[in-house]
């Protein structure tokens, strides 16, 4: 086309005609409004908060940094998708756009600081000191880098954070807790409840007749989703990884014998080692006395203790020629019969006398209790080279137009059917199908594909491939109820057994607070009467107690009774038989930090409520084109 407009372009007639056609162009771009498309990239920013401007590059800042954070909470990688998704986006945009409101609020009550008070603030900032206490130009340049700052950036985000802890100071800052809410806080978090309780199975609920037929059709009715069967999908499946093609009968004796020889003393040999006792001396004529007094008659024991006593070294325990750090000490300890005294060694550390109390010989494994690991450990690296070589055998049958069976038959393999596995990789028997390779991959790409598609294969992380092929759909669909009645009757008795027993158990609370007593109930019902204390409203429930039944035990008053699920479709009656909750020490410092949690929280408040008065006197303006395209989604 292009060679046809510069032939056209070669006479009088077809200029002509060319600058007709382009000037038709220009006037329609025109119309069109294309001359906005250079104004649009002058629009570099996300939001407005009065005149303060969120730009596109603070906003993918923030978007990557919380999204790195979320990444490492959930140890998992998370894409802008995805984030986009749970509304990360929006979260990320809201926290800036009230930053943008405090900083417009500030500025509003004339608040200011300049450059060369943030510099001071810097430089006096302990995080960019060095040991000596002085500001470290290093440790700084560090630091930004680290957070991806700029130092020009840097002074930007320290002015607006400044700013905010002023308007949160002018706020909050003379704001005292009133003792009446520290006393509230007291009571909730500190008050301890004692408690007699028994537990009561799901068989106390009596004998549960058979459900009629109206009553288990509407419980399936109200509940068909929960037996719908969901779509299944049957594979054929071709793993090929270097397990599943090592061959360890292939490798001889000869070979593996050769590989055993070669690592027999670096893997298969036990050192020899020695229990051992090492004394150190100042000097070497510490020492020969020390040997002197042993050829006298003294013990080892005795010579160690009054060396330790003097301040000298002592060492003991079991150790091999390699542990110990010189050459002439192992040389000499392990030249020794047990029993035998070296004599005196010159080291770095002092002159030391070496006591060898037992010898425990080295040890080599024989070659046939390693023989089939080191065979199977040929073949696995001989597997390794041939992946690539099997690879492509299988590729150049899929590219000759086999289908999968075919390609590994051809490649002498056998492929796997799976003649049903759903989304969860579960079976019609509700069972996870095992011996999968990259199952999540594999289950992911087998319902993102469909009958007839060509796969991409999947790798694996041992360098291996996976390739797959849906050979049938089975939608999913409502199962009647003659099909699940089984299932259904059996949800049906123990969710009314369940509600037996929760009526049971409020019935015999009410006998407990009408004046029964909990171990006249407990032998009527055949269980144990247990008691426990300090249950509290915040920490870890005592043991055996969970935490619905700590939620129930504070809505009754101390001396009344109530009830709570417990485990395994258990129910809890209890009754609360004592109550302490300690006074309130203003002094104490876990009464300061209740003051300070409630000073921080109600701080919090007033600024989010000073944050929308701002938003809502200067206006909003959200640049939805510019936010999708910062986290990579639809541009403008």
């Amino acid at each position: 086309m292009l060679q046809n407009l510069r032939n056209a372009s070669n006479t009088w007639i077809g200029r002509a005609l060319l600058s007709i056609v382009m000037g038709l162009i220009i006037v329609a771009f025109a119309i069109w409004g294309i001359g906005n498309v250079f104004q649009g990239f002058r629009q570099n920013y996300v939001a407005s908060v009065g005149s303060t401007e969120i730009t596109q590059e603070a906003f993918k800042s923030e978007f990557q940094t919380t999204l790195q954070n979320l990444e490492t909470q959930t140890h998992r990688p998370i894409t802008a998708e995805q984030a986009r998704m749970i509304g990360l986006d929006r979260r990320v945009l809201s926290k800036l756009v009230t930053e943008a409101a405090l900083e417009q609020g500030a500025h509003s009550l004339g608040l200011q600081i300049s450059d060369k008070q943030i510099a001071q603030l810097v430089v006096g900032d302990p995080a960019f000191k060095d040991a000596a206490g002085v500001f470290d130009r290093q440790r700084f340049n560090d630091v930004l880098r680290d957070y991806g700052y700029s130092e020009q950036s840097f002074f930007v985000a320290q002015r607006q954070a400044y700013l905010r802890r002023q308007v949160e100071e002018a706020i909050g800052g003379a704001m005292t807790t009133p003792r009446t809410a520290l006393e509230a806080m007291n009571r909730y978090g500190a008050e301890a409840r004692t408690i007699d309780y028994i537990v009561l199975p799901l068989k106390a609920a009596g004998e549960i007749p058979p459900p009629s037929t109206d009553q288990l059709k509407a419980f399936y009715d109200d509940r068909k989703n929960a037996y719908a069967s969901p779509e299944f999908r049957s594979l054929v499946v071709l793993t090929v990884t270097p397990k599943t093609l090592m061959r360890p009968d292939a490798v001889s004796d000869a070979e593996a014998q050769q590989r055993y020889d070669q690592k027999k003393v670096e893997r298969y040999a036990t050192p020899e080692t020695r229990d051992m006792q090492e004394v150190f001396f100042a000097t070497a004529d510490d020492a020969k006395a020390a040997l002197d007094h042993l050829k006298g008659g003294t013990s080892f024991d005795a010579i160690a203790d009054d060396a330790k006593r003097a301040g000298a070294t002592v060492e003991t325990g079991t150790k091999a020629r390699a542990d110990l750090f010189n050459k002439d000490m192992g040389d000499a300890a392990f030249a020794l019969a047990e029993g035998g005294v070296t004599a005196p060694i010159t080291t770095p550390s002092g002159v030391v006398l070496i006591h060898v109390t037992k010898i425990r010989p080295g040890s080599v494994r024989p070659f046939a209790d390693v023989a089939g690991a080191i065979k199977a450990e040929i073949a696995l690296e001989r597997a390794r080279d041939d992946i690539a070589k099997v690879h492509d055998q299988i590729e150049d049958a899929r590219t000759a137009g086999k289908n999968l069976t075919e390609a590994a038959k051809a490649a002498g393999l056998e492929p796997r059917t799976i003649d049903a596995i759903d989304a969860n990789g579960r079976d019609k028997a509700g069972k996870a199908v095992a011996g999968l390779t990259e199952p999540r991959k594999l289950i992911e790409a087998a319902y993102a594909s469909n009958i007839g598609y060509d796969n991409e294969t999947i790798e694996t992380a041992d360098h291996g491939y996976v390739w797959f092929e849906v050979a049938k759909v089975e939608p999913a669909h409502e199962r009647p109820l003659d099909e699940v009645k089984a299932q259904v009757e059996a949800a049906w008795r123990t969710e009314e057994a369940a509600k037996r027993l929760a009526a049971k158990t409020a019935d015999l609370a009410k006998k407990l607070d009408g004046g029964q007593t909990m171990a006249a109930l407990a032998a009527a019902e055949g269980v144990e009467v247990k008691t426990t204390g300090d249950v509290r409203r915040v920490g870890t429930p005592p043991a055996g107690l969970p935490a619905s039944v700590v939620v129930q035990v504070f809505n009754v008053e101390p001396g009344a009774a109530g009830g709570a699920a417990g485990a395994d479709d258990s129910r809890i009656l209890f009754k609360v038989t004592g109550s302490v909750t300690p006074p309130l020490d203003p002094a104490n410092p876990q009464a300061k930090a209740l003051a300070d949690q409630f000073g921080a929280s109600v701080t919090a408040d007033l600024m989010a409520q000073f944050a929308a008065k701002v938003q809502a006197d200067v206006g909003v303006n959200i640049n939805e084109p510019a936010l999708q395209a910062a986290t990579g989604g639809e541009t403008y």
